[in-house]
């Protein structure tokens, strides 16, 4: 049984006499890093990888080394303290004792060429002066996009279920992945940029791909792919690969947000003191990066298990049915309270960002359920969310998808330890944490997507491979 945690107490600082020495530890240089990497990327994958060290260690907390690492990458240091329990993890997210800058996917950074050579607000910590003027512009944004949000989505899902509905005539199955993409990019385009990728055909058509290219070789040192080993390791992790590979695709959507957003860029520049150049690059990684990539992993999730469980669809099926009215609202969807947990219990176990980095701002004493541990300045922090959203300690069957888990008082209760968001669900985005902006937006929008397609269609089954094999339309 789970013994729920009290918010207030999660990052208490106990006494200075009480901390245990971290166990684990990073091997013998080059070598060490070297057989870390391995096992991360190859011999074990990232959540068993974590998980035996866990064992091996009878700790949530432990040294160890994660990619990238030697050859090519000298300047990067792989140590790394993981924090693996929801008490412990909770540190990532207090500013007090933890900066943020240049830390998004580890120590390792990509080139500022990929982002036209600027750190954009990702890789900025809380203290700097520009951090808070573009995360007030992010905003903004958001803020000024909810009256064409609901409509303007509702839009390109009737437009990507056609697509679907006309391949699947012709066909036992039908792919849902580039529909889904470019349905994806279509709605964040115009509700965040205030662009229609129709204006530019080569956008409309290839804009999803040119983003999909320029975030898979930025991130590529840290991503396993699961390609055939041991070229992946060979190819793809042993060094970065430059940024002008994808600086064509790059430059044609960076065009296309300052001609086609010109009034988005405009206020940036206005309204929050941002030079142009920091305001569109801003826009585009926020575009890019932040609201594209995200939903891109996580709404091929929802389809996943919603399509392997029929009696999950039944149930979100009259929930969507009886309270979404005649036509899908923000209101309507906020009522749907089984869709809604369905939506988090998908976020707790598959978290569209599954690690988190977070480097200590000064000495502190770190907390898990059970050991108190000593953290000195400049040391790295790293939660590998999949396996901290499974804590025995808040979560009853942790390793199961209980899609009514985040009902009631007690799911509501819950939600405090979702932290999905780079901060938790019952969190507020501000100019002074690190916490996505559009948190809310996002789980808002998946509700809608869930329930679109649950009022659109009487049932439906995907398999592994992102294909959907049966489609029954409502009758």
């Amino acid at each position: 049984m789970a013994t729920m945690m009290s918010a207030s107490t999660s990052i208490t600082q106990p006494r200075p006499g009480s901390a245990r020495t971290i166990p684990g530890g990073y091997g013998w240089p080059v070598v060490g890093p070297i057989l870390d990497r391995l096992d991360y990327f190859w011999f074990q994958g990232p959540e068993t990888f974590f998980r035996k060290r866990i064992e091996k260690n009878k700790s949530t907390v432990f040294r160890t080394n994660v990619p990238p690492t030697f050859p090519l990458f000298a300047r990067v240091n792989p140590n790394v303290i993981a924090v693996l329990d929801v008490k412990s993890f909770s540190h990532l997210f207090d500013m007090d004792v933890v900066e943020k800058a240049d830390t998004l996917v580890g120590d390792f950074m990509p080139s500022v060429s990929f982002t036209g050579g600027m750190r954009v607000c990702a890789y900025l910590d809380t203290s700097e002066p520009k951090h808070s003027k573009i995360k007030g512009f992010a905003m903004d944004i958001l803020k000024r996009s909810s009256a064409t949000w609901f409509p303007t989505v509702l839009s390109e899902l009737d437009s990507m279920w056609s697509t679907i509905d006309t391949e699947f005539s012709s066909s036992t199955s039908a792919s849902y992945f580039v529909p889904l993409q470019q349905c994806i990019f279509s709605f964040l385009s115009q509700c965040l940029v205030g662009a229609n990728p129709a204006a530019s055909p080569n956008i409309a058509n290839h804009g999803y791909a040119m983003l999909d290219l320029w975030l898979g070789l930025m991130l590529l040192p840290t991503v396993k792919i699961g390609f055939l080993q041991p070229l992946e390791e060979i190819f793809l992790h042993s060094f970065a690969y430059p940024s002008f590979l994808v600086s064509g695709g790059y430059n044609k959507l960076l065009k296309f947000v300052e001609e086609e957003g010109k009034e988005v860029v405009e206020r940036g520049v206005r309204e929050f003191g941002l030079t142009r150049d920091e305001a569109v690059h801003n826009v585009l990684f926020v575009l890019g990066f932040n609201a594209y990539g995200g939903f891109s992993i996580f709404f091929p999730s929802l389809l996943g298990i919603l399509g392997s469980d029929v009696i999950v669809q039944e149930k979100l099926r009259e929930e969507a049915r009886a309270k979404g009215g005649s036509t899908l609202s923000f209101n309507s969807v906020k009522d749907m309270e089984l869709v809604q947990s369905f939506v988090y219990e998908t976020l707790r176990l598959n978290p569209p960002v599954p690690t988190q980095y977070g480097r200590a701002r000064k000495d502190f004493l770190l907390s898990s359920h059970d050991s108190v541990f000593e953290i000195k300045k400049g040391e790295l922090l790293c939660g590998y969310q999949p396996l901290v959203m499974r804590d025995p300690m808040v979560f009853d069957e942790p390793e199961k998808f209980v899609f009514d888990r985040f009902t009631k008082e007690k799911g509501s209760e819950l939600l405090r330890y979702l932290y999905w968001s780079n901060g938790p669900q019952t969190g507020s985005p501000s100019e002074s944490n690190k916490q996505c902006p559009a948190k809310d937006y996002v789980a808002v929008t998946a509700t809608l997507f869930v329930a679109h397609l649950l009022r659109r269609y009487d049932s439906i089954a995907c398999n592994s491979s992102g294909s959907i094999t049966a489609l029954v339309k409502a009758k």
